[in-house]
C-alpha cells in the first residue's frame, strides 16, 4: 500500500516539492556556512519525494546549535517551503481522492519549517534511532 501511495504522491505533488527542496539546497550550498542547511534540504527533499512509510523523530542529542540553525533555516528557506506545502495541500484537498495527500502535505509543514534536530526513520521503527 505504501508503494501505491508513494507513486500517486509522486505524480500529484512529490516531484514538484522535491524540486523546491533541491533548489533550496543548491542555493544554500553556495556559501560554506549554508552547506549544513543545504544538506538538510536535500535530506528533507528525499523525504518529501517518498513520504509514506517514513516519519520524523526528534533527536535527543540535538542541542542549542540545532535551535539556532532552525531559526536561520526558517529565515532562509523554511517559510517559502512551508508555503509550497500549504498551497499544494489546499489544491489537493479540492478533490476527494486528493484529501489524504493534502493532509500529508500539511503534516510535512513542521518538518519544512524546523528540520534540524529531527531524523527521518521508517514508520515500523520510530524508536530504533533512539
Amino acid at each position: 500500500m505504501k508503494t501505491i501511495l508513494n507513486i500517486i504522491w509522486l505524480v500529484l505533488s512529490g516531484f514538484w516539492l522535491f524540486l523546491c527542496y533541491v533548489v533550496a539546497g543548491v542555493l544554500l550550498c553556495i556559501t560554506v556556512i549554508g552547506i549544513p542547511f543545504g544538506i538538510a534540504a536535500f535530506r528533507i527533499g528525499v523525504y518529501a519525494l517518498w513520504p509514506f512509510g517514513y516519519t520524523t523523530v526528534e533527536r535527543r542529542d540535538a542541542g542549542a546549535p540545532s535551535c539556532i540553525g532552525n531559526v536561520l533555516w526558517l529565515i532562509l528557506a523554511g517559510w517559502w517551503l512551508a508555503i509550497a506545502h500549504i498551497v499544494t495541500g489546499l489544491m489537493l484537498c479540492l478533490t476527494i481522492i486528493g484529501i489524504p495527500f493534502g493532509i500529508a502535505n500539511f503534516k510535512l509543514i513542521p518538518v519544512s519549517l524546523l528540520p534540524l534536530g529531527r531524523e527521518i526513520v521508517r514508520t515500523d521503527e520510530p524508536f530504533a534511532a533512539r
